[in-house]
């Protein structure tokens, strides 16, 4: 692949074991390893001061740009306790990071959708005879978002049919009789609207037409893509291009991970009789109440949203972030370094980090799922 890593020697396989007490030196409230460290015995501080000192190399990933923001903070507190380890995350979406990934060009990727199944087939290769990992470790809420200066409701009503009806260009205008059938009460413009998709493959994008498809009761005609399926619309690349887009014009309406909104508008889908904004404990709720994937396994962790569920308190539009990884590898360094990044980011620590407003506001992983993405990780081995 083109670099140079220091190689570990054998005790740093055996301190991959340890990464409970690495993880535990990190808090979510920024506090430095040093004072984390002593609510620990000095026993389990050294241990961790050695653990972390025998991790060493470079730990490139890439892909969906939903997860930079948690990326970034999983990157900053682990480089506290591992500084020796070089771990970078650029962007560029979920269908980049898993070409790169499969290609041998970075060691792990982010991806907003699951593998495909010719995907699967090529990890076989790339991961040295091993296969992918597929671990859940980032859950997020899409919002969809509006920009509507003078509205001042909370959130706009929708159900996922007139949602469909907007992005399929069958609704136009923001005081069209079926937005305000759902709206009593508020007032909404004689405003066209603007739709706005992203302009790249990604794995929002598949999420938010997956919903359409599924929950709109036939409206959208559309199958569930990566790349947004109707011409001649106006778009943005990655979040903060659709973002900046909604932003720049007065009627515009789009999707993006919802740590992203800001100060703009968002709706509250339809979820039976109610209406649901979005939150993270909504979206956390969805995910556990919804099955694996048909072609799932005890390293591919792949869920199946439900996104007909009629069950109170649930948002059907969440986007769930893979960390995709090899089960294999050809160099010490890399397994223990992947081993013990994605063991932080499972970790309660990991995930409440990242679940803070200020970070991405995402929703924590649930403990039992926590245990079958361990599981997974501890199975990353080096090519004999």
């Amino acid at each position: 692949m083109g670099k140079t890593v220091k190689r570990v020697n054998n005790r740093s396989l055996a301190s991959i074991a340890l990464v409970g007490a690495l993880a535990a030196t990190l808090t979510a409230c920024g506090a430095d390893a040093t004072t984390s460290g002593k609510t620990t015995d000095a026993g389990k501080d050294a241990a961790t001061t050695e653990a972390a000192a025998d991790l060493s190399g470079n730990l490139a990933g890439a892909g969906a740009t939903s997860v930079e923001k948690a990326m970034g903070g999983w990157i900053a507190k682990f480089g506290e306790t591992a500084p020796d380890v070089t771990v970078s995350y650029a962007g560029g979406g979920s269908s980049a990071g898993r070409e790169q990934f499969l290609a041998g060009g970075i060691l792990f990727a982010g991806s907003d959708s699951a593998l495909k199944p010719e995907e699967v087939t090529s990890a076989v290769d790339r991961c040295f005879g091993g296969e992918a990992i597929e671990l859940p470790l980032y859950i997020s809420p899409i919002a969809v978002v509006y920009n509507l200066p003078g509205v001042d409701a909370a959130n706009i009503n929708m159900s996922a049919s007139t949602i469909a009806k907007i992005f399929s260009g069958q609704i136009t205008n923001w005081n069209d009789a079926a937005l305000a059938a759902e709206n009593e009460g508020t007032t909404l413009p004689d405003l066209a609207i603007i739709p706005v998709n992203r302009s790249d493959a990604s794995g929002t994008t598949k999420n938010f037409t997956d919903y359409l498809a599924k929950a709109s009761d036939g409206v959208w005609t559309h199958e569930a893509s990566d790349d947004w399926p109707i011409s001649g619309t106006q778009s943005g690349n990655g979040t903060s291009g659709l973002i900046d887009t909604v932003t720049g014009a007065e009627g515009a309406i789009g999707y993006a991970d919802a740590s992203r909104a800001g100060d703009l508008g968002t709706v509250a889908l339809k979820v039976g009789d109610a209406y649901v904004p979005f939150s993270t404990e909504a979206a956390a709720k969805v995910v556990d109440a919804s099955p694996r994937a048909d072609d799932a396994t005890d390293k591919r962790l792949v869920v199946k949203i439900d996104r007909t569920t009629t069950e109170a308190g649930t948002y059907p539009l969440v986007l769930v972030s893979y960390s995709i990884a090899c089960s294999t590898y050809d160099d010490a360094a890399d397994a223990a370094n992947i081993k013990a990044f994605l063991s932080y980011i499972a970790s309660p620590e990991g995930q409440e980090l990242a679940s803070d407003a200020k970070v991405a506001g995402s929703a924590p992983i649930s403990d039992a799922l926590r245990t079958e993405v361990q599981a997974a990780i501890d199975s990353i081995t080096v090519k004999s």
